[in-house]
């Protein structure tokens, strides 16, 4: 995902753009859009890429009916019908083009809906519209553009069968005549679709297809503000991801009783972060029987100078390894998702350990995995971009962006920040960090007033 667009959606009236990068921190004060700005990443995936309409009430966006996603701008204005998103696929698509996906969300019952959809490059549209009762495909090139009569009608009346294009397109429809006909066709062109148009169209469509070839259904996470809590001993059930972080334990003791070389890597590259970030020095598992479905518990420990400590369960160290173990466990997995969309994963964490993590968000962001991190942390923050400064990693400025968000009147709007080869950040606003300059300047007032004239 490189450009992501969104518009009448939330506290976002005007068009925002925003640029995704293999890293891209989300700053700004709370109530500025940040956490909606992740959910609309999340619903703008599963339209494009899983194919089904999105739930913005699941866990841990839960964001409410339409009236309540739809831009308010109060008074007595009316609100809008719509609301619009749409991303950039760049260059790292599959094939090594670029192609825009957009969707427009319109209200079905009380939730949202899309109702409009189109795919697009440099050379050719196809979209999907909703008239209420079926979809409709079109395609669009230079030359004209053309209707199919096939359609997709709706088996239920409150969600969307997904994705309309997708489905449509497999028809591989024939098209019939180009419908602007107030266009006069040059002379290459007639009101059939030319041959050469249909390869522009199905090069498109190829493109989507190996885009959503190379993702699976859990190719997105979504963390939440507050993990679980600790337990002392766990009893195995299931490993599927879950927002806060529940699964982490149990996967990793699945992956120690049933696969010991992934066991030892996973276990080493744990075990390097929990120092760097000092919560632990060894983490490991411990089964309270001979089977596989046993009860377990998971146990850390710190070195001293000249011996290892004693062993502790998990709830009984500080609060923050067990906060920060479902996050560093993600991160580390070899069955890596996509995206992440990680909430405030400096939560109970030392100074230290947030920069840890920063450096750690170096090591594993990539073209193929973008992080999405929402953080107040600056210790987090200054680390990311001391880190790119110094070399340490393959991130370089360009693959780190930082979005502003800020709150207007009755609004918000987003700026896309860069950090340039000394780690500065540049084209900042003038409200950017105003907070912390106004307490640096009120601290020296109070340390010249102390130390007299």
């Amino acid at each position: 995902m490189a450009r992501f667009t969104l518009r009448n959606y939330r506290c976002f009236r005007d068009e925002q753009a925003a640029r995704l990068a293999p890293l891209t921190l989300l700053v700004g004060e709370n109530s500025s859009g940040k956490t909606s700005f992740m959910a609309m990443v999340r619903a703008l995936w599963e339209v494009a890429f899983r194919q089904r309409a999105p739930d913005f009430k699941e866990d841990p966006y839960d964001l409410g009916s339409f009236d309540e996603i739809v831009y308010q701008g109060g008074g007595k204005s009316r609100p809008p019908a719509e609301f619009e998103a749409g991303v950039d696929l760049g260059p790292q698509a599959a094939d090594g083009r670029s192609f825009r996906f957009e969707v427009t969300f319109g209200k079905r019952g009380t939730m949202p809906a899309p109702i409009r959809m189109q795919l697009s490059d440099e050379a050719a549209s196809v979209e999907a519209g909703f008239d209420g009762c079926a979809w409709h495909l079109s395609f669009r090139t230079a030359e004209g553009s053309w209707k199919s009569d096939d359609t997709v009608e709706l088996a239920d009346t409150h969600y969307t069968p997904m994705s309309p294009i997708w489905h449509l397109v497999s028809l591989r429809p024939e098209l019939g005549d180009r419908q602007d006909t107030e266009v006069p066709p040059s002379p290459a062109s007639s009101k059939k679709q030319p041959h050469s148009d249909r390869r522009l169209i199905d090069r498109l469509i190829e493109s989507y297809r190996k885009e959503c070839a190379r993702y699976d259904a859990g190719a997105i996470y979504a963390s939440a503000p507050v993990r679980s809590k600790p337990l002392r001993t766990y009893d195995p059930w299931h490993s599927t991801r879950d927002p806060e972080g529940d699964h982490a334990p149990t996967y990793l003791a699945g992956v120690y009783s049933q696969d010991k070389r992934t066991w030892d890597a996973l276990k080493a590259n744990l075990e390097k972060v929990g120092r760097d970030a000092g919560l632990f020095d060894e983490v490991a598992i411990a089964q309270l029987g001979n089977t596989a479905s046993s009860p377990f518990q998971v146990r850390v420990r710190k070195f001293g100078s000249r011996t290892k400590g004693p062993w502790r369960n998990l709830l009984d160290v500080g609060y923050g390894v067990s906060q920060a173990l479902p996050v560093i466990t993600e991160l580390l997995r070899p069955d890596a998702p996509a995206i992440y969309l990680l909430q405030q994963p400096e939560v109970h964490l030392h100074p230290s350990a947030q920069a840890a993590l920063g450096s750690l968000f170096c090591r594993v962001a990539t073209p193929e995995r973008q992080l999405i991190v929402e953080t107040h942390s600056d210790h987090l923050f200054d680390r990311v971009r001391m880190d790119v400064r110094d070399g340490i990693g393959s991130l370089k400025p360009d693959d780190v962006s930082i979005l502003f968000f800020e709150r207007g009147d009755m609004d918000a709007r987003i700026h896309s920040l860069r950090i340039d080869e000394a780690g500065n950040v540049l084209n900042a606003p003038p409200g950017y960090r105003q907070f912390f300059m106004n307490e640096t300047t009120r601290s020296l007032m109070m340390r010249r007033e102390f130390s007299g004239p």
